[in-house]
């Protein structure tokens, strides 16, 4: 049967021809075949497919786009409750937990905490809270099996009034780097309105227990291109609607790649519209060559068509993406060679959101092995998050 290893990627354009001596799956093929035939015979075969001019738009398609690629990339998932502080707490929302690392016997995670109930833009009342994860902080959480898990308590608080976070601290990730702690979040200044522009936090500690000491300024911001219609506090009236990241950078996440530093993040445009494939969200890079930033936006983002809560990983001397959620890309799996140029790998039923990843884990083993298990969130009510765990679930036996 044929696996990845040996059906790598296939050239998109069907024109292109690249000449070979032995023609395997991995490269187009010149022999006489037909007409127009730019694919090896394995490719038709495996995708059952014939060799003629008269194919239909979808076999076009799967010629084009490489549906001839094995199962290595494909994986399903199991969901379970947690024990111990992050069994369900009714009135209390945790939610968005970062990946896990492990030091010593004990894994730490890092993850969004709130209490009370939402109440939606328009009360009148700035001091109500507008969504779930309004008016919250980050804080810790460590277990020694990865299922009962004890919360320690504030890892990053709200700044003082007239910080740029003084409203919300909220979407945590965690990297390790030269023994360092380093936690990127998403923050929002109060007041909390529709047109609000957030920005990502960063904050750094030589524990994993911190103190987290914040840096004085924010590391990321939104790009001030677009430009809102009238004085009504809506996020849908613009007179133009700017970058795909005019609104909101979300979800950031941060890897130490090539030498630098890579800060992904979700996306949102001033106005934002529906696309066939949902809410329009693409995910964005900023690169810097210290820890601390300048951060500079890549020139060739955005870098996804989907996704929502982030999700990449180290992997193959590139980077891997679960993409879930949003866009017309959704619910796939996918890997860039440098970490911006990202293709589909295969295509999940589902995946688990704002996964956060065993970091201890060997993640070269396989292209899924980063997701064996993990913490993601799911809502109990419109207002109660609660944080769970998922498993891999192989289904396919090749």
């Amino acid at each position: 049967m044929l696996t990845l290893k040996t059906i790598l990627p296939i050239a998109i354009m069907a024109s292109t021809i690249f000449a070979c001596s032995e023609p395997s799956p991995s490269q187009p093929s010149t022999d006489e075949g037909a007409p127009g035939q730019t694919y090896p015979d394995s490719v038709y075969d495996f995708l059952a497919i014939p060799k003629t001019d008269k194919l239909s738009a979808a076999s076009k398609r799967a010629l084009e786009r490489n549906y001839a690629q094995g199962p290595e990339w494909f994986i399903e998932f199991t969901k379970s409750d947690l024990k111990g502080d992050f069994a369900y707490e009714e009135g209390v929302t945790r939610r968005d937990p970062s990946d896990l690392i492990k030091v010593g016997d004990t894994y730490y995670v890092y993850y969004t905490k709130t209490v009370g109930k939402s109440y939606g833009f328009g009360t009148g009342d700035p001091e109500k809270k507008v969504f779930p994860w309004d008016k919250s902080e980050v804080w810790y959480a460590t277990s020694q099996d990865g299922w009962t898990w004890k919360e320690e308590g504030l890892a990053v608080g709200r700044g003082e009034a007239g910080a740029y976070d003084d409203r919300s601290v909220f979407t945590p990730q965690v990297m390790t780097h030269e023994d360092k702690y380093i936690l990127v979040y998403q923050t929002v200044k109060a007041p909390y309105v529709n047109r609000v522009k957030n920005q990502v936090g960063m904050a750094i500690s030589d524990s994993p227990e911190g103190p987290f000491k914040k840096l004085s300024a924010p590391i990321l911001s939104p790009t001030d291109d677009g430009e809102w219609d009238g004085e009504e506090d809506s996020r849908f009236n613009v007179k133009s609607q700017g970058s795909f990241d005019s609104h909101k950078v979300h979800d950031p996440t941060l890897l130490h790649y090539k030498g630098k530093f890579y800060l992904y993040y979700k996306g949102e445009r001033m106005g934002e519209h529906k696309t066939f494939g949902g809410r329009e969200i693409k995910w964005g890079v900023a690169i810097s060559d210290k820890l601390t930033g300048p951060y500079v936006k890549s020139e060739y983002n955005p870098i996804t068509n989907s996704g929502h809560e982030l999700c990449v990983w180290k992997y193959d001397g590139g980077v891997a993406a679960l993409i879930i959620t949003d866009g017309p890309e959704r619910n796939t799996l996918q890997w860039s060679p440098d970490g911006i140029n990202f293709e589909i790998k295969s295509h999940v039923k589902s995946g688990p959101e704002a996964a956060g990843l065993d970091q201890s884990l060997d993640f070269e083993a396989s292209p899924v092995a980063a997701l064996q298990w993990g913490l993601t969130h799911e809502y109990v009510t419109g207002d109660w998050q609660v944080i769970r765990r998922f498993d891999a679930r192989k289904s396919f036996n090749p």
